[in-house]
């Protein structure tokens, strides 16, 4: 199923309770634009975008989501309940994130920006946004 990111009418899929993480890496659709304000992204699998997430922009997936930018929009990974999915962001400030059926959003307020990259995943049911480990940490 391909994607539709004009805006507009939405590529719908279908729900994939308990999906293993593994069983999707050959589904992933690359996007190398910027998402604006108006405009959403629904694919059955795993985004990567070269590009930010406008605050107004919109990318749901059943697999993980990877912003290559800043991620300032909405963003759902394991949409129809994939607890191993994750959201990665070079610049992690969203309107609202989701993972399976978890939602959070960015703290009110003024607060210092992280100068590294962020992921988020459900740890003991909540949803963790923690720096991005690199080297050998990220293996374990």
């Amino acid at each position: 199923m391909a994607p539709d990111w004009t805006g507009g009418n939405l590529v719908q899929f279908p729900g994939k309770e308990g999906v293993d993480p593994e069983e999707m890496d050959d589904n992933t659709v690359l996007v190398q634009r910027t998402l604006r304000s108006g405009q959403s992204i629904y694919y059955d699998g795993n985004v990567v975008i070269v590009g930010d997430i406008n605050p107004g922009g919109e990318v749901v997936a059943t697999g993980n989501v990877v912003v290559m930018g800043y991620l300032r929009g909405v963003v759902h990974a394991g949409a129809g309940g994939n607890e191993n999915a994750a959201v990665y962001a070079f610049r992690m400030r969203p309107t609202q994130l989701r993972i399976a059926g978890h939602i959070t959003r960015a703290p009110d307020g003024d607060e210092v920006e992280p100068i590294v990259p962020e992921v988020a995943r459900i740890k003991d049911g909540i949803v963790v946004i923690e720096a991005f480990p690199s080297g050998p940490e990220r293996h374990t």
